[in-house]
């Protein structure tokens, strides 16, 4: 979604006065002790005396650099006075603006809420602690991304901004305010893996470094482990995902994290032959000649209740060519405060993975059901 921030000339002067930053643009050093990195492809840090320097590339121009930064302890700061081009971080960051829910989430995970001193969208982050923090006061909710409140975001004097990029992205003079814009392009990884590992770059950001490490093993881990046991089924699952939306079938481009995770969870995905690693934008028909034999469709709702077969046959008559709805073989996750899918499965693939196994492969885990995706009422009235 896209998270650009309006702010007033008044703001200016009084910003740059408390931090320092910018887009560099000059070549980046390869001197300095390079974090290793195993699945993300679009970042890379280098430890180097007193700052860490980290490389955003540009997915949606290879060979670009989308941003640099030099994340400066605030120990060192009075000593960093002759760093490269680049938005200087002061870390630990102890008041950030955080526009996405997945973020929010990992923070928590992290041992980092105290670092959310705001949020954006706060109806749609399914997580209790950050309610009752806005509340009670702990945060601020600085309203809707798209048009938030500058005064709030302001007044909480945030040493960092994460927001979500994307192609052709404009943040207006929040882009010259001085308070550092932590582009946030994972989501453009190509796998869930390399999704995930970007936890690294922001443990860094507020100080738990050595958390995001344990976490991401961890995940790396049961990941691994479930992939593994996938790969035992001779059986591949034909999948279909998401359904239409305002006259579009939106599914995952071939290439995309998702593609991959259900290729890894043993699924042979219907667009798996696509090579966009964004999402497709298709007509249904078009979906519905492609995916007629699929045998697993899987979806994520968004109203308060799971659908029915009978109400998804209202919604569009072609739904009843998929094998899988014939079949009964229809789920639905509903995002809910119960069911933190958003929040949880940016940075815990693992979870995500297992649901995919259980449902393309129950024969390998009998006595489990998934925990996102539920099976839909396949009565037709």
């Amino acid at each position: 979604m896209k998270n650009i921030f309006i702010s007033i000339s008044t703001v200016v002067l009084v910003a740059v006065s408390l931090s320092c930053g910018g887009k560099g643009t000059s070549a980046y050093s390869s001197a300095g002790d390079t974090l290793h990195f195993k699945y993300a492809e679009h970042i890379t840090m280098v430890r180097h005396d007193g700052y860490t320097e980290v490389s955003l590339s540009n997915p949606w121009k290879p060979g670009a650099e989308l941003h640099r930064y030099l994340l400066v302890p605030r120990a060192d700061s009075a000593r960093m006075l002759n760093l490269p081009q680049g938005t200087v971080v002061y870390t630990p960051v102890q008041r950030a603006v955080v526009s996405t829910a997945p973020h929010c989430w990992l923070l928590d995970e992290l041992g980092a809420a105290n670092a959310i001193s705001g949020v954006c969208d706060l109806p749609y982050i399914n997580m209790m602690s950050v309610h009752q923090a806005v509340r009670s006061g702990k945060v601020v909710d600085c309203g809707n991304s798209m048009s938030p409140s500058v005064e709030h975001i302001v007044s909480l004097g945030a040493q960092a901004i994460l927001v979500s990029p994307f192609d052709g992205v404009a943040y207006g003079q929040l882009d010259h305010i001085g308070v550092p814009l932590i582009e946030c392009a994972e989501y453009m990884e190509t796998s869930a893996l390399g999704r995930a590992e970007w936890m690294k770059f922001y443990g860094a950001l507020v100080g738990r470094e050595k958390q995001a490490d344990s976490l991401f093993e961890e995940v790396e881990r049961n990941y691994t482990e479930w992939s593994q046991l996938a790969r035992v089924s001779k059986v591949k699952p034909r999948v279909i995902t998401e359904r239409v939306v305002s006259g579009t079938w939106y599914c995952p481009g071939g290439k995309s994290s998702m593609g991959k995770l259900i290729a890894d969870a043993g699924g042979n995905y219907v667009f798996a032959d696509d090579g966009h690693s964004g999402s497709l934008s298709l007509s249904p028909e078009k979906v519905i000649d492609k995916a007629a034999n699929a045998n697993r469709w899987l979806f994520v709702g968004g109203g308060k209740e799971m659908l029915t077969s009978s109400q998804l046959l209202a919604e569009y008559k072609g739904y009843g060519l998929l094998r899988a709805f014939k079949e009964g073989q229809v789920y639905e996750c509903l995002p809910s405060m119960r069911n933190p899918y958003f929040e949880e499965s940016s940075f815990r693939p693992d979870f995500l993975l297992i649901d995919f196994v259980r449902i393309f492969h129950p024969e390998l885990t009998s006595g489990t059901a998934p925990h996102y995706y539920k099976r839909i009422d396949n009565r037709v009235e």
